[in-house]
């Protein structure tokens, strides 16, 4: 595999958010959970879809999706809502079949706590799929975000140490995976040949190959 280049124009993939505004995470306890990380950024995208600023039909998709489910109502046809808070994961999923195509379109978040005791690193993790085979959309994208425990708030943090590529310049594509067990990354590369994996590890900080 040559070496890729990243293939991504953030204000065509950032969820629909100004990448630099800071989220306030509200919770009730000791310290938030994966919940509290997702009705924050949710919140901050309703408004923002209210206010009319951008659009992500994914997210958007997922955040309606998710306002439904906290309020106990029903979800539309196709949709899943899965919830682990143990694990601090969360997934959303839309299914949806025409004649011999199955679309899959997930969008899952987690968090990570860091070694310094101070941070959190939160994740959401966007990737369609078309009979089972990666087929990344327009907001495919894996977006991190930093937590500060003192201040109770979260801005979009790029230094993970992962670059998030989709597709590289010899055209093999590639897909994450956030742990639901564990806390390591799975990456996906899908050659024509078939796909193979690797692990990004997560060390305290930052993940590293």
């Amino acid at each position: 595999m040559k070496r890729v280049t990243l293939a991504i124009i953030f204000a065509s993939f950032t969820l629909v958010l100004a990448a630099q505004d800071a989220i306030r995470v509200n919770y009730k306890g000791a310290q938030p959970t994966i919940s509290d990380f997702v009705s924050a950024l949710v919140d901050h995208n309703l408004n923002a879809v209210d206010e009319e600023e951008c659009c992500n039909e994914s997210f958007d998709a997922a955040s309606r999706a998710w306002d439904r489910h906290r309020k106990g109502l029903p979800l539309e046809e196709g949709e899943t809502v899965t919830v682990d808070e143990k694990n601090g994961y969360v997934v959303y999923e839309y299914r949806s079949e025409y004649e011999s195509t199955e679309n899959v379109l997930r969008v899952e978040m987690c968090y990570w706590n860091e070694a310094d005791k101070k941070h959190k690193l939160f994740a959401c993790n966007t990737v369609a799929f078309t009979n089972g085979k990666y087929d990344p959309g327009q907001y495919d994208a894996l977006i991190f975000y930093r937590y500060d425990i003192a201040t109770k708030k979260m801005k979009q943090w790029d230094d993970t140490g992962v670059d998030f590529v989709y597709r590289s310049d010899d055209d093999v594509m590639g897909s994450y995976a956030l742990p639901r067990a564990g806390k390591d990354i799975t990456v996906t590369l899908w050659y024509k040949s078939g796909k193979k994996q690797k692990t990004l590890k997560w060390n305290g900080r930052r993940f590293v190959h």
